[in-house]
């Protein structure tokens, strides 16, 4: 991927601290209609991210698709986990487990390595319990059980299921040339929890959410997934991140109309079911801080946020920057340059 330069990135956000400007996010926003037409664009969108796990839905979409076709019922905690990048809170590894039963699998067969749990209660208790952390606390470790899961359904080996060439990946990779419009296979480098990250335009991230989100044009095993994928993520919002996250209030406040997803390093997809749209962004240098409310201000622009999900979201719109007696000395706004 070649590299971004200043003219590629539009001005996305500032930091402040008193009456001065002390840091500006850079990155780019593309929203797209069913078609493929911008609706909005910021920097140079036809340039490819590595989505991270925002891309987890794609992912996943495979797996329920298949489990339909051979009449296995997954439950919305289930699938929603699979999309996760979890907190590892009891809920989560239990929808883990659950997956994992369901492929005839271990937490020994999860090729992510392990980290201390990211909800402080769920990492004070392991630490409680004299516990070191698992497979199974890794974030992703839901989209790896949803991966064995797919390799169960294909008949194939459960052993090296991260590889690019196996018949899993193969899959996956299928779902996104076709939903992001690739003309080929996609480059891939090796996401944190070990599996490949699939590279994409953000402009072809955005169309792949608008596509799930509105999959009437999918053949009717993955129309079904994708249906089932919204359903599970917006009815379970805290399995697909944490409890108290950006992730699940947006969710909570759209009461069915997003389906959302967000990545390491500054990514976020959204698909939108009124207006049909598929919105991606990326922040140049992977802050995280500045996706609520540079996200918030896209839909904004585009004027998809109703009154009540205005009201609902409005304490992530500007976010506090505090000194460490909790005093407010600053915020993080967006900016949309």
């Amino acid at each position: 991927m070649p590299d971004a330069n200043l003219a590629d990135l539009a001005l996305l956000a500032e930091v402040t601290r008193g009456p001065l400007v002390e840091s500006r996010h850079f990155g780019r926003v593309v929203a797209v209609d069913l078609a493929g037409r911008a609706a909005l664009a910021l920097g140079d969108t036809g340039r490819p991210i590595l989505p991270r796990s925002a891309i987890k839905p794609l992912q996943a979409l495979p797996t329920v698709a298949l489990a339909l076709e051979r009449g296995l019922s997954l439950t919305d905690p289930e699938i929603a986990v699979m999309c996760a990048s979890h907190a590892a809170e009891p809920f989560h590894l239990e929808a883990v487990r659950a997956v994992l039963a369901r492929a005839g699998a271990t937490e020994a067969d999860l090729h992510c390595g392990p980290h201390a749990p990211a909800h402080a209660a769920a990492a004070a208790a392991l630490i409680a319990a004299g516990e070191s952390p698992r497979p199974i606390h890794n974030n992703c470790s839901g989209k790896h059980a949803g991966m064995l899961l797919m390799a169960r359904l294909l008949d194939a080996p459960l052993a090296d299921y991260w590889q690019p060439d196996h018949p899993v990946q193969r899959r996956i990779q299928d779902v996104l040339i076709r939903l992001a419009a690739l003309h080929g296979p996609p480059t891939w480098g090796t996401d944190g929890c070990a599996v490949p990250t699939y590279a994409l335009p953000l402009v072809g991230m955005a169309r792949a959410f608008a596509q799930l989100t509105h999959p009437a044009g999918l053949p009717p095993a993955e129309r079904a997934a994708a249906e089932a994928i919204r359903a599970a993520m917006n009815a379970c919002p805290e399995h697909v991140s944490g409890t108290g996250t950006f992730h699940a209030a947006l969710l909570r406040a759209g009461r069915g109309r997003y389906l959302a997803k967000g990545g390491a390093e500054g990514c976020y997809a959204l698909g939108v079911v009124d207006p049909p749209l598929g919105l991606a962004l990326k922040i140049e240098d992977g802050a995280a801080r500045a996706i609520p409310p540079v996200l918030l201000a896209a839909l904004d622009r585009l004027g998809i946020l109703t009154t009540a999900e205005t009201e609902a979201l409005h304490l992530w719109r500007v976010a506090d920057v505090l000194n460490t007696r909790g005093d407010r000395v600053g915020v993080i706004r967006a900016v949309l340059g």
